[in-house]
């Protein structure tokens, strides 16, 4: 841990469920009962998947926005980096059911995203406030040593070079409205899974390679579930998987696959 830093915690992959991460952050003492700001100098990543497989998506983010004023005005932090069911969130309201060139599924992205855990009650709520803020989302932060990222992928390397980089070229993704342009986007976001074969570590690995560029001595990731993809019973999540050499941590708990939401402290 970092000497004299303040506490450090991250949660990822919430998906609506408003109730369940109310819970996890009253029990750290970073919330009250009536789920106000009451971490004092904390500091509290968010890693993306606010939206869909869950009631609420609106309503997190509305939790997430409130938090980060009441945070900053106490002195601590919330951030909330993006992850790939906001961008096809957007995709789905911007586009609709045209059809994307490329693509069997049907309904375009409005189809597709219904089938990736859509709801429509988060398409509906959503307002020119809550895209507003989605698309002004960084897509991978370094905070005290860990490159904290929605995906585990290599994929960010497609859009730059540095964590400055990748933002921008993620921001200019939002901006553009060219179909072919947006189904690149959502393939990239939503790839997995690139770091399960690098237990030896060596810098250009996919782990080492992540780092070396873009800073950070450990990468922290949801995205893929402990659940589904790390072999994790529902009753038995408790806390994130290190792997790829102890380089690694993944923190989605599996809350819409009867697991948790997980709050990790890094610091």
């Amino acid at each position: 841990m970092i000497v004299d830093a303040a506490p450090l915690f991250v949660a990822a992959d919430v998906h609506g469920h408003r109730a369940e991460l109310h819970d996890v952050l009253r029990d750290a003492g970073l919330v009250d009962a009536a789920g106000r700001w009451s971490g004092r100098d904390a500091r509290l990543w968010f890693l993306g998947d606010y939206v869909d497989r869950g009631p609420d998506g609106i309503g997190v983010i509305a939790d997430v926005q409130r938090l980060t004023g009441q945070a900053a005005a106490a002195g601590g932090e919330v951030g909330a980096l993006l992850g790939n069911h906001e961008v096809q969130l957007m995709a789905a309201h911007l586009f609709g059911t045209a059809p994307v060139p490329g693509w069997d599924e049907p309904d375009g992205f409005r189809g597709g995203w219904a089938r990736f855990g859509g709801r429509d009650d988060d398409l509906r709520r959503l307002t020119d406030t809550h895209a507003a803020w989605i698309v002004s989302r960084p897509a991978m932060a370094v905070v005290d040593d860990h490159l904290l990222v929605h995906s585990d992928t290599t994929a960010y390397l497609e859009f730059g070079e540095s964590v400055a980089a990748v933002n921008a070229a993620v921001a200019a993704s939002f901006a553009g409205r060219d179909i072919r342009g947006w189904a690149e986007f959502c393939r990239r976001m939503s790839a997995r899974g690139a770091f399960r074969d690098s237990e030896t570590a060596t810098p250009d690995d996919p782990v080492g390679t992540m780092l070396r560029t873009y800073g950070g001595s450990m990468l922290v990731h949801g995205h893929s579930t402990l659940t589904k993809y790390f072999g994790v019973a529902p009753g038995e999540v408790a806390e994130g998987v290190r792997y790829a050499g102890g380089r690694v941590l993944a923190i989605d708990g599996g809350v819409y696959e009867g697991g948790r939401i997980l709050l990790t402290r890094l610091v």
